[in-house]
């Protein structure tokens, strides 16, 4: 072998070795090296249902480093043709390889969060801001009468079956698949113990999820609800009118379509609105809740405090809760005594 032989044979060994090494450190750099930008230890990112690859990169480019290479890994491994939408949490420290991966198979539930909403319009937008659905696809799902239909759901009853909670669901989800989730949920709730309590009130679930709105709205004591439903409950059996003034303010609103006036007095003219939510006009619960209550307002009514107590009235002198009466003389004195102190706080309506 002569020595020039001899040298080409060494130079392209060498330049083997140099593009080994360069491609060594290329894949290193461009795969397994970090490619996170973000100082936290984590970053979110949501992919819409409709999204491409570049709404993808949209998303990601301020958490990378160099968006380049991971473009480059990304059509290597062929994601631009498999996107998956949902929610997907990006590691400090992550690589292109870890990235791909993660957004590819690693959909993270997201906590979905509700609690008095007085109508399906408002449990509608609070929802859509945590996850895909907009307002207006949930409104339509949730007021649709098939789907009602199906559950045995009026369109006054179907805010019953939104029980107030933290619920773990893909972002994602779609708003009907939302309001199937939600109703499995209710169904999950009202076992066998608490619909056989509901019956020996002789109420159904969704009756007592619209007499317990009634009990919330009364009163913001959580400790006083069981003794306030105890009241409901013995006006319910002895067939009398519920006479709540959250009903006829629920009413007028209704009525004049505007549920964001304030009314903080009911006057003599409103019990007279000829509404079925109006309780001075007609016994029994509402049609449906006046307002979404929270669990303790649901166990106050099935948990109710036994007593014989019809009458109550705003305690003045213990700010929040009532004064309580089993006769009328008692509650007609203990209402003259409020009625005198609200007239000197020239609260008109």
């Amino acid at each position: 072998m002569t020595k020039n032989l001899k040298r080409v044979i060494w130079s392209v060994l060498v330049l083997g070795v140099i593009a080994m090494a360069i491609f060594a450190w290329f894949v290193y750099s461009a795969v397994l090296s970090p490619n996170t930008a973000f100082t936290n230890d984590e970053a979110h990112i949501y992919i819409r249902t409709d999204a491409n690859f570049a709404d993808v990169m949209e998303e990601l480019r301020p958490l990378l480093k160099d968006a380049v290479s991971f473009e480059a890994v990304a059509n290597r491994k062929g994601y631009p043709e498999n996107i998956k939408p949902g929610h997907y949490v990006i590691n400090k420290g992550m690589n292109n390889n870890d990235i791909i991966n993660t957004i590819r198979i690693n959909n993270t539930p997201v906590k979905v969060k509700f609690n008095n909403q007085e109508r399906l319009e408002n449990l509608a937008g609070a929802v859509s801001k945590q996850i895909e659905a907009d307002s207006v696809a949930l409104l339509n799902a949730m007021s649709d009468r098939e789907f009602l239909a199906e559950i045995g759901q009026t369109p006054e009853s179907a805010l019953a079956i939104y029980l107030p909670n933290t619920y773990e669901l893909y972002w994602n989800t779609s708003a009907t698949d939302f309001c199937k989730r939600m109703k499995s949920e209710y169904d999950s709730f009202w076992n066998e113990s608490r619909t056989s309590k509901a019956r020996s009130i002789g109420l159904s679930p969704e009756q007592v999820v619209s007499l317990a709105a009634i009990v919330q709205k009364e009163t913001a004591k959580v400790d006083e609800r069981p003794r306030v439903a105890g009241l409901y409950v013995n006006r319910i059996k002895r067939g009398m009118l519920l006479q709540a003034d959250p009903t006829v303010i629920y009413a007028k609103k209704k009525a004049e379509n505007d549920f964001d006036q304030v009314i903080k007095r009911v006057l003599y003219r409103d019990l007279e609105l000829d509404s079925p939510y109006n309780t001075y006009k007609y016994t029994g619960v509402p049609p449906g809740p006046i307002s979404m209550p929270d669990m303790s307002s649901i166990k106050a009514v099935l948990d109710h405090e036994n007593h014989d107590y019809i009458f109550m009235v705003a305690d003045i002198s213990n700010p929040g809760y009532h004064k309580f009466a089993k006769t009328l003389a008692q509650h007609n004195r203990n209402r003259a005594e409020y009625v005198r102190w609200i007239n000197g706080q020239g609260v008109n309506r």
